[in-house]
């Protein structure tokens, strides 16, 4: 979810008339927020998630599984509690983009103490349980990242009748009513980003070539009323779509870091990017979209499509002459540029040099100046008419407009103006998984390795290029077992980075010199996560910071049933998401070999799904065959007794 400002959502037209003005005055509330916090200091490592829910209906008698479009009146449901005690409900419920989506969110965040990620789990079963709360008998909450025939005929409850000759979409698969109709923003981002963009934006899959798929792979869209621009923008053997709705419809995991200052939510930030592919491939669950498999077992690829707004100019086909920039990614893609060394950044950055001098002359230094301006080579894609003009020194919505729509694997965060926030950096490529227990576990192993790098000093830092590669990798057919990714050697030593044109780097062990492409190499999942020879494993650096901090026994307990997840999963000895879908799918008898996921193989699919979210079937090839978690609804008395103690005896 992005920033979502009230007020009259202004046209296109109108809104790149005012991308200049949008973009000046963002600079300068950035400059203004950043010397009001650049010393501002924090004493805890807050931290939260944030999980996506599909709300599904299933018919049993027809054998269907839907996606139910309540979520405006499920979402007032949800919010009444949190209204009524904003300081103590222990959940917070938001809009996403699509009238089936929900999201939520812990009611705080979580603190310093181990004990609090054996809140994790419990907050998630509370989440689930207040959305059941507010659906019907026939309808459920999955934790799932895409619905496989998202796009189909008859996808929703109620049926919707696409318009592609009109609307925000003019999608030939997914009509406007599908997208959250409770806020105007989700509308007018797509109706801009098409506008903008000159034409629909083209979202191309490899599609799963099995025995009986045709081959060549084409599909006839005129029977979905294409005139045309969908044959020109489709590819053979590639699943076609072309809206917003395929790629911000489906749901992920994300977690969000709080750090004690702004250099150490810089640090985390360089040190995660690496991670983003790892990452992203070990928590694979979506291999089907609009009703086929596909050869991707990750969304990304589909959520950078489905935004990509560049113009022909913009993607370097044509010479500029209306536009600024020839730009190389789409607003949703990886990060391009690190904010603690220049050396590694070996992708040629695109920036605006005006804006990159107003910066400067604000007081920001040079990385984190080229990053904010390149943030801002982007127009603003929606802009409400009673937020054109603002108090640049007390507000901030300029530049959260822009900031908020670079969706890239990681965001540097600052604190929102007048309040007790701090610097955060948000993880952001995660799939949603099935059950609270997976999405717990992902989401604790993300966060003691934020506790294992500032701890250790550790350094993941690679060249940017080589980062990109790793997340063309993560999106393949199990690629968490078939792939290897390009990872640092040498995570333990602390070497000045170089930041010379001859990349070589001055070493700690004696004065030594050695070139960059000699840091890395290239590893697969299982040994980044367990180790291999002189590479030490990021499993065994946790297990090693357990060993160091004070953990009461019951959340070691469940910290360990995590570990054992993300360990099984990297050796393969438990399947991810994505292969268990595709192993259901291809085993179904209805499947004919054809990659096609039928209405019946659908149904039965999200029935299962419910099932094992529910903890009412289990599935050992999926998920560990005991899972006993200690996980609680909050702290032991005398956990908290003991550290308010700690906290009265610091000098």
């Amino acid at each position: 979810m992005g920033l979502l400002s009230e007020g009259s959502p202004l046209s296109w037209e109108e809104t790149k008339a005012l991308a200049d003005h949008v973009r000046k005055h963002g600079i300068q509330q950035f400059i203004n927020q950043f010397k009001r916090l650049k010393s501002r200091k924090r004493d805890y490592l807050y931290w939260g998630d944030e999980v996506e829910y599909m709300l599904v209906k299933f018919d049993r008698e027809r054998k269907t599984a839907k996606l139910s479009l309540r979520a405006s009146d499920v979402l007032h449901e949800l919010q009444k509690a949190e209204k009524q005690n904003p300081q103590s409900h222990p959940t917070t419920w938001r809009p996403e983009y699509a009238a089936y989506m929900v999201e939520g969110t812990p009611g705080k965040p979580y603190g310093g103490l181990m004990a609090h990620f054996n809140l994790v789990e419990a907050n998630m079963r509370l989440r689930r349980t207040e959305i059941k709360k507010c659906l019907a008998e026939d309808e459920f909450p999955l934790a799932l990242t895409c619905f496989p025939r998202l796009g189909c005929p008859g996808f929703s409850s109620p049926d919707t009748t696409p318009t592609p000759e009109a609307g925000a979409s003019r999608s030939l698969f997914f009509a406007d009513e599908v997208i959250f109709q409770g806020h105007p923003r989700f509308r007018t981002l797509t109706r801009n980003i098409r506008q903008r963009r000159g034409k629909k934006v083209a979202i191309n899959i490899p599609v799963f070539k099995d025995k009986y798929t045709p081959d060549p792979f084409v599909e006839d869209l005129t029977q979905y009323g294409d005139t045309g621009e969908g044959a020109t923008g489709s590819k053979p053997d590639h699943i076609y779509m072309d809206c917003m709705g395929f790629g911000m419809g489906c749901s992920c995991l994300q977690v969000t870091f709080q750090a004690c200052h702004i250099e150490e939510a810089r640090n985390l930030y360089d040190q995660l990017t690496p991670l983003c592919p790892i990452m992203l491939a070990l928590s694979a669950a979506s291999p089907v979209y609009r009703g086929y498999l596909s050869d991707n077992d990750t969304r990304w690829t589909v959520i950078a499509q489905s935004v990509d707004d560049r113009t022909e100019e913009e993607m370097g086909l044509k010479p500029l002459e209306k536009d600024r920039f020839v730009i190389n990614k789409s607003r949703y893609d990886s990060v391009d540029s690190y904010l603690s060394s220049s050396a590694y950044s070996d992708i040629e950055l695109v920036y605006d040099k005006d804006l990159y001098k107003d910066l400067i002359n604000g007081g920001i230094d040079d990385l984190l100046a080229k990053h904010v301006a390149h943030l801002f080579i982007r127009d603003p894609v929606s802009l409400f008419s009673e937020k054109v003009n603002q108090n640049d020194e007390v507000d901030t919505d300029h530049f959260e407009n822009i900031q908020s729509t670079n969706w890239q694997t990681m965001r540097f965060k600052p604190p929102p103006p007048d309040s007790n926030i701090g610097w955060r950096v948000e993880f952001r490529p995660m799939e949603v998984q099935l059950t609270d227990f997976e999405n717990a576990a992902f989401t604790t192993f993300m966060v003691l390795m934020t506790r294992v790098i500032l701890t250790f000093g550790l350094k993941f830092i690679i060249p940017l290029t080589k980062v990109d590669e790793n997340l063309k990798r993560s999106f393949k057919r199990d690629a968490v077992l078939e792939q290897k990714f390009y990872f640092r050697k040498d995570i333990l030593t602390d070497c000045s980075p170089p930041e010379a044109e001859d990349a070589v780097i001055q070493c700690c062990d004696g004065g030594k010199k050695c070139n960059i492409q000699d840091q890395y190499t290239q590893l697969s999942i299982n040994d980044i996560i367990h180790g291999k020879e002189d590479f030490p494993g990021l499993l065994p650096l946790i297990e090693n910071y357990m060993d160091m901090v004070e953990i009461d026994v019951d959340t070691r307990c469940t910290i360990k049933q995590y570990l054992n997840l993300i360990s099984c999963r990297a050796k393969g000895k438990l399947k991810t998401t994505a292969r268990w879908i595709r192993d259901f799918v291809q085993s179904h008898p209805d499947y004919k070999q054809d990659s096609l996921v039928s209405e019946s193989i659908n149904y039965d699919l999200l029935l299962k799904c419910a099932q094992i979210s529910e903890g009412t079937q289990s599935d050992d090839t999926l998920l560990p065959s005991t899972v006993d978690t200690k996980t609680s609804d909050e702290i032991p008395s005398a956990i908290l007794k003991e550290q308010k103690l700690m906290c009265n005896n610091c000098p």
